[in-house]
Order: C-alpha cells, then structure tokens, then sequence
C-alpha cells in the first residue's frame, strides 16, 4: 500500500481540532498545501500519527533524530499522537478505519527508527500474550488488540488461533509475559476460557492477571462469574482500547477499575452458558401455534449437489452494505449528525473502499456451493431426515424451543411424523458456501506488512461476501423450491428477509448447537468443495458459513432464551 495524501475529514476530526488546541489552525483540507506548515517538529510527528499521514515521515523523524534520542521521540512524542487517538476512538470521534490508520503511520516510525536504537530490557510499557482458545478460528477481534497495544508501547507476542491452554502457559512463561489475553467468538469458547482459568488454579498459575475479550462474553459474566471461578485477577474488555486502559492500569501498578454493570445484566448474568444444551429447552408435547402446510413444496432433487464457478461479482451484488461498512468495517454515526448525512458520508467515504476492495479480491475470492434437499417431518423438538423414499430415518436434529412468547421451535415450521406417511414428507433445504480460504492468506499478509487499514478492509469482504454468497444461493434455492417469484425486486429487501421462509445457521440462538454441522456435513459432503469441518465443530475456511434452508411462510429469524 502506497503512502496516503492528506484527506479531507472535516466530520470526524472537528472534534480533534477542538480538543487538541496545538492544531486549532491547521486543517488538512487542501491536499496541494503543506499541512505541516507552521508546526514544532514534535507536533508534526503528533499530526503525522493522529491523522495518518505518511508523506514525509522519514524526513520529520530524521529532523527529530538530529535533536533529540530515538527512544525519546517514541515515548515522548509518537506515543503522545496515539493516546489522542485513543482518546478520540473511545469518545466516539474517531472512526476505526482511521485509527488503523494511524497505527500503520506509528508502525512504519518505530521501524524507521529500531535500527538507531540499542533495545533495553524492561523498555516497553508491559507485555502480554495474545490468543484465541482453542477451538476457535476467529482472530480479527485478537489481531485489533495487538495493532493497539503494540502502536501504544506494549510488547505483544500473539501466539494465533486454536491455542490450548499448554500451549498458552508454556509460551506465556517462555516469553517472559506479564499479562494473558485470551479471545474467542463463540459461546462454546466462554467456557473454554473457564476451564482454561481453572486449570491456571490447579497449576498454581494465577498470579498472570488475565485480560477476556469476545462477541459472546458480556461483563457480567467476567467480572462476576469468572471473577469467582480465578483465584487471581481477570478483566473483561469490551475492544482493543479498553484493552489499552487494562494493561495501562496493570503496568502502573494500579488494581485496574472495572466499568459499572449494567443493573439488568447484573441481576441476570446475561450469559447462557445452557444455550449449548437444547435438552434444556424441551417442552413435552408442547408445540407453538404455527399450523405446518398442508400443501409442501415438492423436492427438487434427493441429496446433494455442488456448483464451483460461481460469477464474484454477482455475489458482490448481494453484499449488505450496512453490515459492512457498519458492522465489519465499524463505522459509527458520530454524535450530533443525522442518519441521512451519515449515509452520505459513508457513501463518500466507504463506497470508493468498497469499490476499490471488489477490484483487488475479485481474483482472490473463490465462491463455492453445496446444497441439496431432504424428505423429512417432525416430531416434538425433532426434526427427522429421511432416505431418499422418505420410509428409512437417516438422521435427526433436535432443536431448543422457546420456553416463552410464542414457544417456537424450528421444527414446528414441519408437518408432523403423526401426519404424513412416506409418500406426503415435507421438504428440507441445507447449504453451505465458501469463498476460499485466499482471503485469509491475504489478511495475514497485510497484517504482517502493518497495512493494518486494508486487513481491516480485507476481513470485512471476506466475511461478508460469504455471507453474500449464501443469500444469493438461498435465492436459487426458494426458486427451485417453487416460490421464488414471491421475491421483492429491490434487493435490499432481502437483506432484512422480505422473503419466504428463512435460513438458520448453526451456532445462532434458534439452532445453537454447533456440534449438528456434523449432521450436516453428513448430508451435503462439503469436503470436496474445501471446507472442513474443526473439532470445535467450526468451519474451515472461516470465509464460510452453512444453514439449514426453511420453506415455510412463518419462519423468520427468533431467539431462544
């Protein structure tokens, strides 16, 4: 990635100007001007690092070299630009494209500057290892934490994905770290990280203050439940900078201050460690009030199939940009500015990212399909698949029903065993796609060069082309099942299911248990489209994702409680 000229940013970064008084004159505005005219070597390097601007970096740290020590231009005045940064991520005025931005401009200084440096012992800030616990493949939330950390001082060893505890201790001691990260995101890794910290007591290990981040932790689970489970310290961060302000407070000596609970969560523990068990929600003969179809769809075809060339760019068609530039890329709308000027904002800033990113990925991504159709019928929380004929049982699912509201259970959207014989079964979708596991390569490859904006951008596609690919062939789909002309023409109605039926993936609330993807890859067969199946039941590539496909009117996305 080339060096990046100064941009116009006047949305996010009025507030920069406001709160750092040295800059209230200069603005970044006009790309033909000098934008460090008139500033103090020290803060050009600080408007280098707070606004992300490459050009003539080597030449300002040579400048700043010739008055003052290497190591004190990083403490003093590098690290100085990072804490604005993080002062204005975590009040909402920072965007975290730019943030990565900047930790890009502080990586590229510090290499400028290592090799005038002699390294002494003990002269970072802290250090801490970093892990997803095994099992989990997810390491995007794990890598922001190390851009941070690293770029504000800390040491950072970064072991990867899939670490079992041995493995963990082991490289903790041998690296001589003070503090143990671990991150996970899915359920199932919540009560990794508990047994990890168990056999920390048992080890007599718990003197490592343990920093838990995660899409399914929530801090009353941490910082309540776990926090009895450890006999030493264990913090919840919430992101990459909350992270910051732990190890800040560690590395001080200070016990670090946990934020306030919320009281709702406090009172609940907000964390269902029993989603992982449908046994739990099982209502005997107890079914909701949706009536199954007396006319079903017929099968299109018994088994599987598969479909390797898929056009990228008709996938890029399905692609929800909200859920990109909001979600995977984490845009926020800043305080005070409408909805509609932040989609015009977003639409000025993101849309050129997003075209730019389809160009370089369209020959990296590899769309790949595996579907197929079932007889089957239901039978309390059940949901029995048939051999072709629909007389053999070949397998069954058993899934969680709500234990209040309308008590739904997915099978419920299926004729019962009670009320069909072999010859009127009621059909079942499944599918799985992926977009290979190029992207991941090219990921690593970006965060190991400290193009930390373009990992950022890159992850995002990867995970949302997935996602794309498998709304677009669940569109094939409800028209091989006969009803596909009920789809709305505006494709941004099927991002919010304005269609029949639903898709349900394995892991989320109405089909938590992960462990049925071997049922699944049982049925479609996936390997011979590249996808494996881990031994925490988790897809590889993590550019993929499965479901099981709902033909019925009244299936819609719910959550079981």
């Amino acid at each position: 990635m080339g060096e990046r000229e100064p941009k116009d940013r006047t949305v996010t970064y009025d507030p920069l100007l406001e709160l750092m008084a040295r800059f209230e004159s200069v603005r970044s505005v006009d790309t033909g001007k000098n934008p460090f005219e008139g500033l103090s070597i020290e803060d050009t390097l600080k408007k280098h690092i707070v606004e992300g601007i490459k050009r003539d970096l080597d030449r300002h740290l040579e400048e700043a070299r010739a008055v003052r020590p290497p190591l004190e231009i990083i403490n003093d005045i590098l690290l100085d630009g990072m804490k604005t940064v993080g002062e204005l991520f975590g009040a909402g005025k920072m965007q975290l494209p730019f943030v990565l931005q900047s930790a890009e401009v502080m990586k590229a200084a510090v290499r400028h500057l290592e090799p005038y440096m002699e390294r002494v012992e003990g002269s970072d800030k802290g250090s801490i290892l970093l892990a997803t616990v095994a099992g989990d493949v997810h390491d995007i939330g794990k890598n922001l934490v190390d851009i941070i950390l690293s770029n504000n001082g800390f040491r950072v060893v970064n072991i990867g994905i899939k670490q079992p505890i041995d493995s963990i201790l082991s490289k903790a001691a041998e690296s001589k770290c003070e503090v143990i990260g671990l991150s996970g995101l899915l359920v199932k890794s919540t009560l990794v990280m508990r047994d990890n910290l168990l056999v920390m007591n048992e080890r007599g290990l718990h003197g490592y203050p343990v920093i838990l981040g995660g899409a399914a932790l929530t801090r009353a689970y941490v910082e309540q439940d776990l926090s009895d489970v450890y006999n030493g310290s264990v913090y919840y961060a919430q992101d990459a900078f909350e992270g910051l302000r732990l190890m800040g407070e560690i590395g001080s000596g200070e016990a670090p201050t946990p934020r306030p609970l919320d009281p709702e969560a406090a009172r609940t523990t907000s964390h269902r460690t029993d989603a992982l068990d449908p046994a739990l929600y099982v209502f005997a003969g107890e079914r909701s009030e949706v009536e199954p179809l007396e006319l079903t769809p017929e099968l299109p075809f018994y088994g599987a199939r598969k479909l390797t060339k898929v056009d990228i760019h008709e996938v890029f068609k399905y692609i929800n940009p909200i859920a990109l530039f909001r979600g995977q890329w984490q845009y926020r709308r800043p305080e005070g500015m409408s909805n509609p000027e932040f989609s015009r904002w977003l639409e000025a800033e993101a849309g050129p990212v997003f075209d730019r990113m389809k160009r370089e990925l369209g020959g990296v991504l590899k769309p790949k399909v595996k579907w197929g159709y079932f007889p089957c019928a239901s039978e309390g929380n059940d949901l029995i698949i048939y051999e072709d004929g629909g007389a053999r049982e070949r397998l069954r699912f058993q899934f969680p029903r709500q234990r209040e509201g309308k008590r739904l259970c997915i099978s419920d959207f299926f004729r019962s065993v009670a009320r069909t014989d072999p010859n009127s079964r009621d059909v079942v979708g499944f599918q799985i796609v992926t977009v290979g596991s190029g992207v991941s390569a090219r990921e690593k490859k970006l965060f190991a060069a400290g193009e930390f904006q373009d990992y950022l951008y890159t992850h995002g596609i990867g995970v949302e082309s997935a996602e794309a690919l498998a709304e677009y062939w669940h569109k094939q789909m409800r028209a091989e099942l006969g009803f596909g002309n009920d789809d709305p023409s505006d494709l941004r109605l099927l991002f919010s299911a304005k269609y029949r039926g639903s898709r349900y993936s394995f892991g989320y609330p109405a089909c938590p248990n992960l462990e049925d993807q071997a049922k699944l890859f049982e049925l479609l067969e996936p390997q011979d489209i590249g996808i494996e199946l881990t031994e925490e039941f988790m897809l590889y590539p993590e550019q993929s994702t499965s479901a099981i496909v709902v033909h019925h009117p009244e299936a819609k996305y719910f959550n079981v409680r």
